[in-house]
């Protein structure tokens, strides 16, 4: 600092007497504190520029951090770059779709989404699906369906049609005498049907008695008790202090309606019971006895059908509003599309070009119940047992069951929020009981 300053006021002297005086050469050492100034300024000069420099990379590392963190968990970003790996439009929706629940499931939380081709080796993530197979094939599940219609409408026939077996309530009975119930009344029989390892507990819930009277008035509501009681029933199982490891499933999960073949609309009993049932349970309705219709005849009355079901308000399984995602919904269109199915059902084997088949035989040929050219049977079986089993079982669950046990809930606590405390230990005691 006092180098400068002398320096200033040299510099001063020399402006002052400028024209006058010449400049006198500088000492030694006056030149080596010149040569030091230079060199410190020009240290200084470099210091600025490097950390200028890195002042810049920084700024451009946190920028490229940046975009790279947006790539992960913005959408658009994702997109363009999914695009640039040319994958397809339905792939990448669902791909966005998937991520963005999977983010969704954990506000709060920092999230991201790791396909397999990022992974560095092989983990053994999908290893679990053979291990919920294991459990499942010794545990085994339970199937619950429930066939109404009028009598000789060929119900039996067609559940034992459906699992190749001896599993309706009239084969199982060797000494059955058909007879007109004056009520409805409900039987129900089990079944432990085991298939390539994979056990399956069916029960078969027969309704005899449903429609066959002159007076048809409430003849839905034994049926719609014993739904509700099967729910009843689970959830005292599962409101109990020491639960089951496995709480048995006694709920009904598909309810499959018989037609009568008329060709013409929906009867009036056909419209209430669907809409009282509709709501509580999924229900598939069938045309019965198809074969007697011809095959215009059928679409005809088909459409129909659908018309007087969408006028009514009834819903039937598969519903739109439960459709997850659209593949499943596409699926589900055609399944719409195709409903009521019109099935034949028969447990005898004919003769058919050398192979044999299930059928009915006629005058002028033999009706193949799993040729989909001549019935719709095909259909049925795939949608109650190859395709939405698990379908049926959830929507049992998760909608059904999950409405009736918020309701009863709601009630419980209904009862016991008024009122000091005897009158709540009082509505404790009243809800334990029905619940």
């Amino acid at each position: 600092m006092l180098v400068t300053v002398q320096l200033e006021n040299k510099e001063e002297r020399n402006k002052n007497t400028a024209g006058e005086l010449e400049t006198e050469p500088l000492t030694p050492m006056e030149e080596r504190e010149e040569k030091e100034r230079g060199i410190m300024g020009q240290e200084q000069k470099d210091e600025g520029k490097s950390e200028a420099q890195l002042a810049s990379t920084n700024t451009q590392n946190s920028t490229s951090e940046k975009e790279e963190h947006c790539v992960e968990f913005c959408p658009v970003k994702k997109e363009e770059k999914r695009k640039e790996k040319g994958m397809e439009e339905g792939e990448m929706k669902k791909e966005l779709e998937m991520e963005l629940q999977l983010c969704q499931s954990l506000p709060g939380q920092q999230m991201s989404f790791i396909r397999g081709t990022d992974l560095f080796g092989y983990v053994g993530i999908e290893a679990v699906l053979d291990q919920m197979r294991r459990k499942t094939m010794k545990a085994g599940f339970e199937f619950n369906i429930m066939v109404v219609g009028q009598s000789g409408l060929g119900k039996s026939t067609l559940v034992n049609t459906l699992f190749k077996s001896k599993v309706s309530r009239k084969s199982c009975m060797p000494n059955y005498a058909e007879e007109i119930s004056k009520t409805v009344r409900l039987h129900s029989v089990s079944h432990v049907i085991e298939e390539k390892g994979v056990k399956m507990k069916l029960t078969v819930i027969d309704t005899p008695g449903f429609g066959d009277q002159i007076n048809n008035e409430n003849c839905w509501e034994p049926i719609v008790k014993y739904v509700t009681e099967q729910y009843e029933k689970y959830l005292r199982e599962e409101l109990h202090v020491n639960r089951k490891k496995r709480i048995p499933d006694s709920r009904v999960h598909c309810c499959v309606y018989f037609l009568p073949a008329t060709g013409h609309r929906l009867r009036p009993i056909d419209i209430e019971f669907m809409k009282r049932l509709g709501k509580i349970v999924s229900i598939v309705p069938v045309i019965a006895k198809a074969d007697t219709l011809t095959i215009d005849e059928r679409q005809e009355f088909k459409e129909r059908i659908r018309q007087d079901l969408a006028s009514n308000g009834i819903q039937v399984y598969p519903q739109k509003e439960y459709d997850e995602d659209p593949e499943e919904h596409l699926i589900n269109d055609r399944i719409r599309e195709s409903i009521p199915f019109a099935v034949v059902g028969t447990d005898k084997e004919h003769q058919v070009n050398g192979n044999k088949v299930l059928g009915r035989k006629t005058k002028w040929g033999i009706i193949e119940v799993e040729n989909v050219a001549h019935c719709e049977f095909a259909n049925l079986r795939d949608l109650l047992i190859r395709s939405h089993l698990q379908d049926l079982k959830d929507v049992t669950h998760n909608i059904h069951y999950e409405t009736y046990r918020v309701r009863r809930l709601n009630e419980s606590n209904w009862r016991l929020s008024p009122g000091p405390l005897e009158n709540g230990a009082a509505d404790r005691c009243e809800s334990d009981s029905h619940l």
